[in-house]
């Protein structure tokens, strides 16, 4: 960046090693996309599924093209590059990092410690946040000391797990339940059992993916979600309802099928609207969050109420994606979107350059 160009510097850390890697490569397009190039200098950096991280040279020339030659999912390969000389701040100005990583080795603290050991200030939650909300069994420790009401739950770590666990878990939550890898998002290896013997089945998904399993009483209830922007004075977006278009919100329905209805402003009264921004504010903070997080609930309404479901750190970015699509309906563009969460970067570096004796 020559001394003679005032923008920001933009490094947008994309696709990784978990199962949404995909996910990761459609969200960077639509950043790359919408980002102001008067006010942004962007080198995208692809992390291949075998984790090497590229300078993303296709992508690159698509955006030195123009915005509109980027293709709808960026490729993470290109030319091969040591993850320290990938984050190396600009000489003489300002650079800030968005990590658009979903899942394990991105979403999950790992990537934000390396940030945090190279200096240098990016987009989204610090290491424990992000390390605690990516952990579902976690999260719901932390929340739950903190009061938040959640679903009936049980955690298990594979070795846990024998042959008398799934009558176990029906006795305790009865069916049907859903079961969860701990770590991972956009609903991959979670299922649905209605049976024992499904139950057993969908135990061995989940392990494929995580050694940490949560299991989740299923609850018939409306699906909240509350997109969450800040650092010490977080705000809520307008609420939004998702509709199903499959039996559950699966992977499929989010980001293949789009079978699933989005109604934004969810239809809730405006003590009900109040009440869910609160909580989501709330478990913002438990969770020590800090510039984004799509906070999501479901809503017994002759029942508990609102009950937390998960916080996702760094929530989809996607055409079909809840977050922007709540912070639009609530008055921001997104291209402001993308502005006020590289000023959050910025502020959360500054702060806690001072609080480290920086």
């Amino acid at each position: 960046m020559s001394s003679h160009d005032p923008r920001i510097h933009l490094i947008v850390i994309f696709g990784g090693q978990s199962a949404e890697h995909d996910v990761s490569c459609t969200t960077a397009s639509h950043v790359l996309r919408a980002a102001d190039p008067t006010k942004y200098r962007i080198t995208p950096i692809g992390i291949g599924r075998d984790g090497r991280w590229s300078l993303a040279t296709a992508a690159l020339a698509a955006l030195s093209a123009g915005a509109h030659e980027l293709p709808g999912r960026l490729d993470a390969r290109g030319d091969v590059m040591e993850p320290t000389a990938a984050i190396t701040p600009a000489d003489d100005g300002v650079t800030v990092v968005v990590p658009l990583l979903h899942g394990p080795l991105g979403e999950d603290g790992t990537v934000q410690g390396m940030l945090e050991l190279a200096d240098l200030p990016y987009v989204g939650t610090g290491v424990l946040g992000s390390a605690v909300a990516m952990d579902k069994a976690m999260a719901k420790l932390v929340t739950a000391q903190h009061g938040i009401p959640q679903a009936r739950h049980l955690a298990f770590r594979a070795s846990e797990i024998g042959p008398e666990s799934p009558q176990h878990i029906a006795d305790t939550l009865g069916l049907p339940v859903f079961v969860k890898p701990a770590n991972m998002g956009s609903s991959i290896g979670v299922s649905k059992a209605k049976t024992i013997d499904a139950v057993a089945e969908a135990i061995q998904l989940a392990l494929s993916y995580d050694e940490w399993i949560v299991v989740e009483e299923a609850i018939n209830g409306r699906e909240i979600e509350v997109a969450v922007l800040g650092n010490l004075e977080p705000k809520a977006s307008v609420p939004g309802e998702i509709v199903p278009g499959a039996e559950f919100y699966d992977y499929a329905d989010k980001y293949v099928d789009a079978g699933s209805q989005s109604l934004i402003p969810a239809p809730l009264t405006a003590s009900q609207a109040a009440e869910v921004q609160a909580l989501a504010i709330r478990a913002f903070q438990a969770m020590r969050c800090e510039g984004l997080s799509r906070v999501d609930f479901f809503f017994e309404e002759d029942g508990r109420g609102f009950l937390l479901n998960e916080v996702n750190t760094l929530p989809g970015f996607t055409p079909i994606s809840m977050y922007p699509k709540l912070w639009i309906a609530s008055g921001l563009t997104y291209a402001d979107l993308i502005d006020e969460l590289v000023a959050l970067a910025l502020e959360r570096h500054t702060r806690r350059r001072r609080n480290t004796g920086h």
